[in-house]
């Protein structure tokens, strides 16, 4: 198209991505989430990820040829890198086996690429052997981390859809990361590649649409937590959810006391550990203004 080398496929979710981005940025513009402004920042590096590798390489771009691989492989492991990075905040992941952090990952993604890509194709000047290299044993680690990954956020007997539906979707996520290295090694058709890379954008969304519903759902629940402190600054409260309030994960906890789950069962439900659970409530409670769980399950749990 446009007399480049990009797929009317890649084009199209490049038009995809873009319409999402905007779309965030505008709801965005009021809200102060953090887990809002890293969905920014991935769709960001979709739209770069869709927009460099779509239309590169091309033989009037001003340097070596070479410069063009390294920009669209750069994009690529940024954003794996960052998909990475935000399922792991989605989860309050610290790291998994191995040392699996992101720092760790982000320097053996990097070092890989310069190790098994740039010096076998300066070596060889063949960009099929040097891409053979790189993406077979990325491809193996990519797979192990699946795996790995899998184990972490698996539990077939956790009763709540919203958490069920998330773990599916991030395993579809994690799922086209570790295909992204076989893909590029069959060779370059972009419909392939980049549909698959995009299922990981699609299903991330997804899980943010979901959890927005998921919210709006139990806003019966959680308007008198949301409005005490909002009525402490002004008395014309709104009948909405006050992300301000409350962060994404404060919300998703004190929706869990509410139901008079356990801490050990709060911390089994949403795959973090029982401390972290405490200290999510502890601030839960200081923000409305309870001194603990029984003061907190008194004045917000709707009697029955």
């Amino acid at each position: 198209m446009f007399g480049t080398s990009i797929h009317w496929t890649t084009f199209f979710y490049l038009l995809i991505d873009t319409f999402i981005v905007l779309l965030t940025l505008y709801f965005s513009r009021k809200k102060t989430r953090s887990s809002l402004r890293r969905f920014l920042y991935l769709g960001i590096l979709f739209v770069a990820y869709n927009a460099t590798g779509g239309f590169l390489p091309i033989d009037d771009f001003p340097g070596p040829f070479i410069l063009q691989y390294i920009i669209t492989y750069g994009v690529a492991i940024a954003l794996c890198v960052y998909i990475v990075y935000y399922l792991y905040k989605e989860y309050d992941i610290v790291v998994l086996k191995f040392n699996s952090s992101i720092r760790n990952l982000a320097i053996l993604a990097s070092v890989s690429f310069v190790v098994l890509f740039l010096i076998p194709y300066f070596l060889t000047d063949s960009l099929n052997s040097a891409r053979f290299l790189f993406t077979i044993p990325i491809s193996a680690v990519a797979f192990v981390f699946l795996f790995i990954f899998y184990r972490r956020i698996s539990n077939p007997s956790n009763p709540n859809p919203f958490i069920v539906r998330r773990n599916k979707l991030s395993m579809v996520s994690v799922a086209s990361i570790a295909l992204l290295p076989i893909c590029t090694v069959i060779g370059d058709y972009q419909w392939i590649t980049f549909t698959v890379m995009n299922l990981a954008f699609f299903a991330i969304t997804a899980i943010e649409a979901d959890r927005y519903l998921y919210f709006i759902e139990n806003n019966n629940r959680m308007y008198e937590v949301f409005a005490l402190k909002k009525k402490q600054r002004d008395e014309s409260v709104e009948r909405k959810i006050i992300y301000e309030d409350l962060t994404r994960r404060e919300i998703e906890v004190a929706l869990s006391i509410l139901s008079n789950l356990s801490y050990r069962n709060i911390a089994k439900d949403l795959f973090i550990a029982e401390s972290t659970v405490s200290k999510h409530a502890s601030n839960i409670f200081k923000k409305t203004g309870v001194k603990n769980r029984r003061e907190f399950l008194k004045r917000f749990r709707k009697k029955k």
